[in-house]
């Protein structure tokens, strides 16, 4: 069963269906960094109409879903998370294990090009933080994505196993039990060498997705600026 055929199996149309529906398409437009505007052009619908969608005012049939989730790049699955419970706080704000998405889906990026398997443990992606859980092979690379570089900050914490954290040109070592905090403004990336897999518990603001953040080169004199503290900055919302 594809994406679409998923989301309409579990399409019911009752209005907390629809809300969900429309916060879910919302967070995904914003996290590609696209308008209403944008998306009207490329889906051919309306931004009235787009803008009734994201708010739950209106019932999209599945051919304008599909539409939607191809301009977003996005599996239309995702627009319908799995998070059931006895009451609308629980359905909107737990997430069983089982239940967890998996933001790759999201990244459009395999294990095999991210060197990783990243979880989402947020309720949502809509909110100024974003935590999940990553998960290192032996050995694991990122070929594609060698260092970092954006807006925020990021906080872990190593669940399982040993990490490599590069942070600019220091390389330091991170053991079960060790936890980081950074500007993500510094370069950073991290990389499991062992032949043991790892596991990171991690936190980030604002969202980002990795592909659109690598940098390919970066000037060695704007350094040492980058990873000096900032004490009165705050925080971008996604």
């Amino acid at each position: 069963m594809d994406g679409a055929s998923a989301a309409q199996s579990d399409f019911s149309g009752d209005a907390e269906t629809l809300i969900s529906l429309g916060s879910e398409m919302r967070q995904v437009r914003k996290a590609r960094q696209l308008t209403l505007k944008q998306v009207a052009q490329e889906t051919n619908i309306s931004v009235s109409h787009l803008s009734a969608i994201e708010r739950g005012s209106t019932n999209p049939s599945i051919e304008v879903m599909q539409r939607i989730a191809r301009t977003l790049d996005i599996d239309a699955d995702w627009f319908f998370p799995r998070r059931p419970g006895d009451g609308p706080m629980e359905r909107a704000f737990v997430v069983r294990r089982q239940n967890r998405r998996d933001l790759n889906t999201l990244y459009r990026e395999d294990t095999e090009q991210i060197g990783l398997t990243d979880a989402l443990l947020s309720s949502s992606i809509a909110g100024d933080l974003l935590l999940g859980v990553a998960e290192y092979e032996p050995f694991s690379e990122r070929p594609g994505h060698t260092i970092y570089q954006h807006d925020g900050e990021q906080h872990g914490f190593i669940l399982q196993g040993e990490l490599e954290l590069q942070l600019e040109d220091e390389l330091i070592t991170l053991h079960e039990g060790d936890s980081f905090s950074f500007p993500t403004e510094i370069l950073h990336n991290a990389r499991n060498r062992t032949d043991r897999p790892a596991k990171l518990i991690w936190a980030i603001s604002p969202i980002i997705i990795p592909k659109d953040v690598v940098v390919q080169d970066a000037a060695p004199q704007d350094r040492a600026e980058r990873a000096r503290p900032k004490p009165n900055s705050s925080t971008q919302g996604a």
